[in-house]
């Protein structure tokens, strides 16, 4: 059995398409709320994107990867491996730049980021503190009402008919 705080770890390999980009964010998001991980879900998955959308744009040739995500100790760490050993660099504020804001989005929304070396290429990744929600009991829920409980007939005031004499007649105009 699996207990709340034994470490978690996910990985996939993939290539870094923009058609891909958006399944790995809802795989990443799944995995979080298997983890019970909700807290952080928004965050993870924008840089996780934001890490795939630098492999697309950046790498040379080959755009093969390794997605890795790891809990423990209260902490993920989300972290994307390629092949092109030229490391990311934070650039300065540009305010009406289309491109070049991946690594500061990160750097704002993370713990910590940071980025090696490995010998075929670099790892780049980022950490947020975490802490698994706490299972709820299940409780029944009072049953939904229908249509039959909660509709009411609207009732029309009927006021006998009074003939006015002053009343025009549409067939006399």
């Amino acid at each position: 059995m699996v207990t709340i705080d034994s470490p978690r770890e996910y990985t996939l390999s993939l290539q870094a398409t923009p058609a891909r980009v958006p399944q790995v964010r809802r795989i990443v998001a799944a995995h979080l709320r298997h983890w019970r991980l909700e807290g952080i879900i928004q965050p993870v998955s924008l840089g996780v994107c934001e890490l795939l959308t630098n492999v697309h744009r950046h790498t040379k040739g080959d755009q093969r990867c390794v997605l890795e995500l790891r809990w423990a100790r209260g902490q993920l760490t989300a972290s994307v491996a390629d092949n092109d050993p030229r490391l990311p660099r934070l650039q300065g504020p540009r305010p009406f730049a289309e491109r070049g804001r991946g690594l500061a989005l990160i750097a704002h929304l993370s713990d910590s980021w940071g980025t090696h070396t490995i010998p075929d290429g670099k790892v780049v990744w980022f950490t947020l503190a975490a802490q698994p929600q706490a299972l709820r009991p299940l409780r029944p829920l009072p049953p939904t009402p229908t249509l039959a409980t909660t509709a009411t007939v609207p009732r029309f005031e009927t006021r006998p008919h009074v003939e006015r004499a002053d009343a025009p007649c549409l067939s006399d105009a």
